[in-house]
Parts: C-alpha cells; sequence; structure tokens
C-alpha cells in the first residue's frame, strides 16, 4: 500500500484528501466519520463577516426578533442562523473539533473587509485551529473602484490576518484577477502560506414570474476540475508556497490529476454531499489501487509530474490547447 501522507500549510497529513468548508462540518459525528473515512484534514464551515459585525454590535443573541435595528446591508444574516449559530458558537465548535478529532482542523472566514477579522482570526487560533483559511468574496460594483484597489485590499487583509497569528493562513482565491500570477505573488509576500484555487461563487438565479432574484446551488462537476489544473500547474513554481485545489474534486482520477498539477492536497465537498462522507474511503482506496499499479510508493513521487516545471511546456498550458480544440472541432466536422 502506497504511503499517502501529505504536507500542507506546515501541518503533516495521512492524506491529500480534505473536506472543504461546506455544512457537513457542522456536526461533530460527521468530523469523526470523516477522519475514519481517510480525510488528512477539514477546512470548517464558514464564519461569516456579517455575523462578527453583529457580535461586535451586541446583535449576535436577538438579531431574529430585531431584524428591524439592523442596517440595511445586515438583514439578511437572520436566515444564516439555520447555517450556524454565530461568532461565539463558532469558537466553541473549533473547540470541540480538536477535542473530537486528531486530524488538523482549519479555520473559516469568509468576507472581505471588516476590523473584527483580525479579532476573530486571533481568537480562532486560541480556540485551537491548527490553521485558517481566508475565503475572500468581494463583488467590486462600483464603477469608481479600480482593480488596483481591489487587489491592495486583498493584499492589506491578508497581511493584517497573517501578522496578528501564529497559525498558518491559507488564502482562497478567484480565478478572476486579470493577473492571477501577480496577485499570488503579492500575497505570498503579505504572509499566506498556502492558495486555495479556486472559490465556486454562487451565483443567484431571476424568477421571472414572480419578478424576484433567488438563491440558487448547482454542486460542482469533475469538468470545472479543468481550471484549477491547469492555473496550478502553471504556478506551482513560482512561490514558496503551498497549493490546494477545489471545485471538481469527485473521484481518485480527479485527484491524481491534482496531485500531478503540483497541489500539495486537493478539497472536496460537493462529492461527499452527493454520495455521503464515505465517498472518501471510496477515493482513497482507488488511489491507492493506481499507485500500487502503476509503480509509485507514495503521493509525493507523483506531485507536480504534470506542472510546468516538469513538462517544460507553457504553450500546453497556455494557448496551445485553445488552438488544438478548434482544429480537432474543425476536423470533426469535415469527416
Amino acid at each position: 500500500m502506497a504511503n499517502l501522507e501529505s504536507t500542507y500549510l506546515g501541518l503533516q497529513l495521512k492524506s491529500p484528501l480534505v473536506v472543504s468548508s461546506c455544512p457537513l462540518s457542522y456536526h461533530l459525528d460527521n468530523l469523526r466519520r470523516m477522519e475514519a473515512a481517510g480525510a488528512g484534514a477539514v477546512v470548517l464551515y464558514s464564519l461569516f463577516e456579517e455575523q462578527i459585525e453583529l457580535a461586535e454590535m451586541g446583535f449576535s443573541s436577538y438579531y431574529t426578533e430585531h431584524n428591524e435595528e439592523l442596517p440595511e446591508a445586515l438583514r439578511h444574516v437572520a436566515s444564516m442562523k439555520e447555517y450556524n449559530q454565530g461568532a461565539g458558537s463558532y469558537l466553541a465548535h473549533i473547540y470541540q473539533a480538536k477535542q473530537a478529532v486528531s486530524i488538523p482542523i482549519i479555520g473559516s472566514l469568509n468576507g472581505y473587509y471588516n476590523s473584527g477579522w483580525t479579532r476573530y482570526a486571533r481568537l480562532i487560533e486560541a480556540a485551537g485551529a491548527d490553521a485558517l483559511e481566508l475565503n475572500i468574496y468581494y463583488l467590486p460594483t462600483k464603477p469608481h473602484i479600480t482593480a488596483a484597489e481591489v487587489e491592495q485590499m486583498y493584499i492589506d487583509l491578508v497581511r493584517d490576518v497573517t501578522e496578528s497569528v501564529r497559525i498558518p493562513v491559507a488564502v482562497k482565491l478567484s480565478p478572476y484577477f486579470s493577473a492571477l500570477a501577480n496577485i499570488s505573488r503579492r500575497l505570498v509576500g503579505a504572509g499566506a502560506s498556502g492558495l486555495v484555487l479556486f472559490n465556486r461563487f454562487y451565483q443567484p438565479d431571476f424568477d421571472i414570474v414572480n419578478r424576484a432574484i433567488i438563491p440558487s446551488l448547482d454542486l460542482s462537476v469533475s469538468s470545472e476540475l479543468r481550471l484549477r489544473l491547469r492555473w496550478v500547474a502553471l504556478l506551482s513554481d513560482q512561490n514558496d508556497v503551498d497549493l490546494a485545489i477545489t471545485g471538481g474534486v469527485h473521484t481518485a482520477e480527479d485527484t491524481i490529476k491534482g496531485i500531478m498539477a503540483g497541489a500539495n492536497v486537493v478539497m472536496m465537498a460537493s462529492a461527499l454531499i452527493q454520495n455521503g462522507i464515505g465517498h472518501l474511503s471510496t477515493i482513497e482506496n482507488e488511489l491507492n489501487q493506481w499507485l500500487d499499479n502503476n509503480g509509485y510508493k507514495s503521493t509525493k513521487e507523483i506531485r507536480g509530474l504534470l506542472s510546468h516545471a516538469q513538462i517544460g511546456d507553457s504553450a500546453a498550458l497556455e494557448r496551445a490547447n485553445y488552438l488544438n480544440v478548434l482544429r480537432t472541432a474543425r476536423s470533426q466536422e469535415g469527416s
């Protein structure tokens, strides 16, 4: 049986399979099942910036009954009580999770700007989290805000957080930056120990009958992995930073591709929501079998085999694929 041990954010993991931030981590019994099924670590469900604001304002215990007293920008948070119980309970859950399992527990903060982030980052560390993932979600809709200002906001936030804690910090990125390689390097310079590629932003749908904007949840599919593979392969040799792939990891083959691209770990949530937590065991067994059948003794032996540094062909990861796809489509049309 191959050695699946991996390192991520300076943490020693028994496996490169990490559960990404999702509601499955809300229950301690689920965390125990994840560990038993082969998870190397778990990123807890997120604590949202809006919940931190409510706690800072003193509204955290009764915002459902007094929703009208909140600023308009925070009135949507009342419904989040079904998702988790707020800032205080989040810290308690981290402590309880650390008592329940022996694998690393990674806290998650979701937002884009708040002075409370640094304080809660310290509290998350004090509660026992082994690391912290910053899930920065900002939609720049104001026309006077420039791309440079948005990027600087990310850099400042990451620097503020990393300077306030001793645990490693990972940044969950979106694929929408105009110069992804540059912002990645700047985030590492600001103190990020890991980059998670890529965030899946849930887009609202339009109800044309009732003329309403409604929430929409679409779970990932394996085809979404390609964007992640490409960028991890391109970035893996550019910075001294750990890389994680999230979004589109559903099978052992997806896992192998991610590691070969250069990822330290692969993260999954949709696959577990669809197939159950036990799906981790299936992927782990199939990963072991593939490694054994192909003569590899560990996942470390395959890490980065298809990265830019190893294949030495940037064209294959940049424009060549686009041209080859068009050429193939044209030839199929002719036949």
